[in-house]
């Protein structure tokens, strides 16, 4: 259980860094990514690259972890998501549930749970 939470909690702060690269390695190759500018989901790590390139383009987001929940193969995590446009100006600042379904330790799906 330490060892998926230190995976999630690495990804977190790979994101916020904007180091794609880092966080494609705690990702299965074929990876299902939930794609919450657009809806459905993205496929695989050329996938997760596009879809996260374009949304840095258009929004600045942040993530920060709260609290984790693990169930048979699968983890909850409460996180605080602020997001701002391009010039700094506060779009979102709320909590989300984000899920992740782990499969030889490393990310196999992603989905957005419920806002808070």
């Amino acid at each position: 259980m330490a060892s998926e939470h230190k995976l999630l909690t690495d990804l977190y702060a790979a994101f916020n860094a904007r180091d794609i690269d880092r966080c494609l390695a705690g990702m299965q190759p074929d990876v299902t990514w939930a794609n919450g500018m657009d809806g459905g989901y993205v496929h695989g790590h050329e996938g997760v690259r596009d879809y996260w390139t374009r949304q840095w383009k258009l929004v600045s987001p942040k993530v920060h972890p709260q609290s984790f929940i693990t169930e048979g193969g699968r983890v909850s995590v409460d996180v605080h998501q602020v997001v701002h446009t391009m010039d700094g100006s506060l779009l979102l600042d709320r909590m989300v549930t984000h899920i992740f379904t782990l499969n030889e330790g490393l990310i196999q799906r992603f989905d957005i749970g419920e806002y808070k």
